[in-house]
C-alpha cells in the first residue's frame, strides 16, 4: 500500500468512497492507527487537552507540535499526516504562516496543514498553497475561536449562521484548500456544504453525509474521559484496562508474586 495523497482524498469524494482520519500525537498510537489503515493521521492540537491536560488548545507551541508530528510520521507508513498549525501560528501575517507550516513538512514530516478559519485565512491559504504546502481548512466550531464563540457550542443553528458557512466554505476551496473540515454544525447543513463543494469534506460532529470522518483518539478508545462530546463514538475503554492492569501488577508485588522465576535470572 502506498502512501495516502491529497489526490487520493478528491479520487475518493469522487468515486463516492468515504475518507477515514483520526488523530494520534505519539509512535506507538500512530503505529496502530497506520497499521488499521485509517487514511490520514491528524496531529492536532487537541494534544493540548488530551495529552498535556490543558484546560483548551490555546497554549500548545509550534514547537510542541513539531515535536508530536515527528513521532506519528516516523510511524506512518501509509496514512497521510496532517499537521494541525497552533493559536498564533498563521494569525498575525502571511509570513508567519508560510515559515510555520513549512517546518511541518521540512521539519516534521507532514505531508500538509490544517488551518481554523474561514475568509479571513484565504489569503494564507493562497500562500501555502503557492509554496507547495497542502492545506486542509477548518470551519463550525473552531476551538482556537472559543472565547470569541463562547464556548464549544454548535455552529450553525440560525439561518444567518448557515448562510454564513456555506459562503465561508465556498471561498476556501476557491482559495486552493485541498479538503475542508467541518466541526460541530447540523448535519443538514453538512450535507449541503459536501454537495456544493468539489473538494472531500470531513465532519466531526457534521452528521453522516459529509465524504469522511475524523474524531479524537483518545476518545474513540476510551483514554480520555474529562468531557464526552455527543458526537463521540467510544469503541474501547482502554482506561479502565490499563487501571485494571497496572491494580493487578502493585498487587503482585506486594504480595510478593511478581517478579517470579520466570521473570528472573539464573
Amino acid at each position: 500500500m502506498s502512501k495516502v495523497t491529497t489526490q487520493d482524498f478528491s479520487r475518493k469524494k469522487s468515486d463516492g468512497r468515504k475518507i477515514t482520519m483520526l488523530t494520534a500525537y505519539d509512535y506507538p498510537f500512530a503505529r496502530i492507527v497506520d497499521e488499521a489503515g485509517i487514511d490520514a493521521i491528524l496531529v492536532g492540537d487537541s494534544l493540548g487537552m488530551v495529552v498535556q491536560g490543558l484546560e483548551n488548545t490555546l497554549p500548545v507551541t509550534m514547537d510542541e507540535m513539531i515535536y508530536h508530528t515527528k513521532l506519528v510520521s516516523r510511524a506512518a507508513k501509509n496514512a497521510m499526516v496532517i499537521g494541525d498549525m497552533p493559536f498564533m501560528s498563521y494569525q498575525a501575517g502571511i509570513d508567519d504562516s508560510v515559515r510555520n507550516a513549512g517546518r511541518f513538512l521540512k521539519e516534521a514530516g507532514a505531508s500538509a496543514v490544517k488551518l481554523e478559519g474561514g475568509p479571513e485565512i484565504a489569503d494564507k491559504i493562497r500562500a501555502l498553497t503557492r509554496s507547495n504546502i497542502p492545506v486542509m481548512a477548518h470551519i463550525g466550531l473552531t476551538p482556537q475561536s472559543i472565547h470569541r464563540m463562547g464556548g464549544y457550542k454548535v455552529q450553525g443553528k440560525t439561518e444567518e449562521s448557515a448562510q454564513k458557512l456555506v459562503e465561508d466554505a465556498l471561498i476556501i476551496e476557491d482559495s486552493g484548500a485541498f479538503s475542508l473540515l467541518l466541526e460541530a454544525i447540523p448535519m443538514d447543513l453538512a450535507k449541503e456544504i459536501a454537495e456544493k463543494l468539489s473538494i472531500p469534506v470531513i465532519g466531526i460532529g457534521a452528521g453522516p453525509y459529509c465524504d469522511g470522518q475524523v474524531l479524537v483518539l483518545h476518545d474513540v478508545i476510551g483514554m480520555f474521559d474529562r468531557f464526552v462530546p455527543k458526537f463521540v463514538k467510544r469503541y474501547a475503554n482502554l482506561k479502565e484496562e490499563a487501571l485494571n492492569a497496572i491494580r493487578t501488577y502493585r498487587e503482585e508485588i506486594e504480595k510478593g508474586i511478581f517478579p517470579g522465576e520466570d521473570q528472573s535470572f539464573k
